[in-house]
């Protein structure tokens, strides 16, 4: 459930990683994503990233076919400074935008897909170039993992 939101204006972003394209038709991405998130975690890809900003990590939704409903790419990755010593892995460019940026509540992960489904629901002023959720470390369970996700806007 989205808890709170602002609109935020943000500065561009380097992230790399994996990818995968798929749809939202059918509950195919929910698959998809959850394999490509099994694939991320046992390749321990985030450890073989190089130059990392944080330990955030970010699970990028790009190269919309449409809109929601078409086909898109999506990235699970960390940002970096530089892309050097990165070869093999996915390198996406997050245009400076702005972003409605929703904090959500709830227990996960069922609280990221619950506050999807209201963005797509409520979405009219999307620009449909790089969204993103934001997976922040430090969590104590799995369940109370915090999640931030960024809708750019016009």
């Amino acid at each position: 459930m989205i808890a709170k939101t602002e609109t935020l204006a943000l500065d561009a972003k380097i992230i790399v990683g994996i990818e995968l394209r798929t749809t939202n038709s059918g509950g195919q991405a929910m698959q998809d994503i959850g394999a490509l998130w099994g694939r991320f975690m046992e390749e321990q890809v985030a450890n073989k990233i190089q130059h990392k900003a944080s330990d955030n990590i970010f699970c990028l939704y790009t190269d919309y076919e449409t809109d929601h409903t078409g086909f898109y790419t999506a990235i699970i990755g960390c940002e970096v400074s530089e892309v050097e010593g990165n070869e093999g892995l996915s390198i996406v460019h997050i245009p400076a935008s702005k972003y409605q940026v929703h904090q959500l509540s709830g227990k996960f992960p069922e609280k990221v897909y619950a506050a999807w489904q209201q963005i797509w629901k409520n979405s009219t002023n999307r620009l449909y170039t790089v969204d993103y959720d934001l997976y922040k470390p430090g969590a104590n369970s799995f369940d109370e993992m915090e999640v931030e996700i960024f809708v750019a806007v016009k």
